[in-house]
């Protein structure tokens, strides 16, 4: 007997600079379940976010697809802070998709990354790259927050997560933290190019998170943590809330992270690019 023919359309190709941008970069891309040191694509059912009658009853929902696709993370380490990543010569993921449009790719190709500034004895940053090859929608709540002011950002930009993995006193320390708007109490800094949308966190401006991120930092190697990303719904017409995006950060060792020149030098070393990062001495 012949094998029924599957007639459902085929999935499209995944455009070059995306598949190098999530392959290319020292945080490796790990398994959902089982990964260690790296990052991956979380569901999006496992976030609840405000649902169609939230006005009404209160109730979520899960938050189903995302906006955007998780296309790769970098992990980070300066000697002075880093802002606006992406509008940096030697950032890979910006560098692959303008090289994409100067070969006539990817035109409507677009980058929306957030930079988390962790300052401890060092600069740290852990930057999330999320992306689309579809223009954003002109009456979606994203692309009102892309081309809104700052006020509108800072009342809009919320953070979801969950630590499914880690010691108890983590956990604790984290659940206040499970949704909240960023900016009211924490300065961010918002960066807007042709191409790409960049929101730089600094956790080090409000000393309650700073004690969190330190406890997360110190047990790092311990957690399973994941962080999605919200425009918040604020009117009834804005609902249900969408998920822009999400990573789950799986067992990471801080130790890993790639050190950046605070001014890039040419020839650029492309920053958390795996070809670029020395050979590791013992």
């Amino acid at each position: 007997m012949k094998s029924p023919v599957d007639h459902s359309s085929p999935k499209p190709a995944i455009p070059e600079w995306i598949t190098e941008t999530t392959n290319g970069g020292t945080a490796r891309q790990v398994d959902l379940y089982t990964g260690i040191n790296g990052w991956a694509f979380p569901p999006g059912d496992g976030f609840s976010v405000r649902s169609a009658d939230y006005f009404t009853n209160k109730q979520k929902c899960p938050g189903g697809d995302y906006l955007l696709s998780l296309a790769g993370v970098d992990w980070l380490k300066s000697t002075t802070k880093l802002d606006n990543i992406l509008a940096r010569p030697d950032n890979r993921v910006a560098h692959a998709l303008r090289k994409a449009q100067s070969l006539g790719r990817s035109q409507n190709g677009f980058i929306f990354a957030v930079n988390f500034h962790i300052p401890v004895k060092e600069h740290y940053h852990s930057v999330l790259y999320f992306v689309t090859e579809e223009p954003i929608p002109s009456e979606s709540l994203l692309k009102q927050f892309i081309d809104g002011d700052d006020s509108y950002r800072n009342q809009r930009f919320k953070i979801v997560s969950q630590v499914l993995r880690g010691p108890w006193i983590v956990k604790a320390a984290a659940g206040q933290f499970g949704a909240f708007l960023v900016a009211k109490t924490v300065r961010c800094t918002y960066h807007k190019g042709p191409n790409y949308f960049e929101i730089d966190i600094d956790t080090g401006s409000w000393r309650i998170l700073a004690a969190l991120v330190r406890l997360l930092f110190g047990y790092a190697r311990s957690l399973i943590l994941d962080i999605g990303f919200v425009v918040e719904a604020q009117e009834v017409d804005e609902l249900p809330e969408r998920l822009i995006g999400a990573v789950r950060l799986c067992h990471m060792d801080v130790t890993s992270a790639f050190v950046v020149d605070p001014q890039p030098l040419k020839p650029y070393r492309m920053m958390g690019s795996l070809e670029a990062k020395p050979p590791r001495r013992d």
